[in-house]
């Protein structure tokens, strides 16, 4: 399931991935992550060369401390699982988010995707229906990312 937050009103900013990851249901430590595409306001000392793998604990720490996603997408795999990565995945550019079919995460074996969509949406790619139900629970204001595919004539 994709969804999309959008409203202003309902995040202080966007993206805040501790209140995303909280929303969900989801906590860091538990899954693997790869970071793509990745621009922040504040620190972001992680991964240290670009995209790159961090461990649940890595970025756990990280989301400790107040950041903004301005764009970036985090893959989630499973514990100790690293795929190898022959092209990133991006959120700036990525016109596949908006447009049918139905978006999958990028990397082939994650579980779901965050992608931080320029600081005005948040989107949450391949989540499950109990992620999703926690989420809206959090965010009433989120929407089916379906929803805001363009409109044929």
């Amino acid at each position: 399931m994709n969804l999309v937050l959008e409203n202003p009103e309902q995040v202080a900013w966007y993206t805040d991935m501790a209140a995303t990851l909280r929303a969900m249901g989801v906590d860091p430590k538990d899954c693997n992550w790869y970071l793509s595409d990745i621009d922040a306001n504040g620190t972001m000392p992680l991964p240290e060369e670009g995209d790159g793998w961090v461990t649940g604990d890595a970025l756990a720490e990280l989301l400790s401390k107040p950041i903004q996603f301005v764009w970036g997408v985090f893959s989630a795999f499973p514990p100790g699982v690293r795929v190898e990565v022959s092209r990133a995945p991006v959120a700036d550019g990525n016109r596949n988010l908006w447009y049918p079919p139905e978006a999958s995460p990028q990397l082939p074996g994650a579980c779901f995707e965050v992608v931080c969509w320029d600081s005005s949406a948040t989107l949450l790619i391949g989540i499950s229906q109990e992620q999703a139900a926690e989420f809206l629970r959090a965010f009433p204001g989120a929407t089916l990312l379906s929803s805001r595919w363009p409109k044929e004539a």
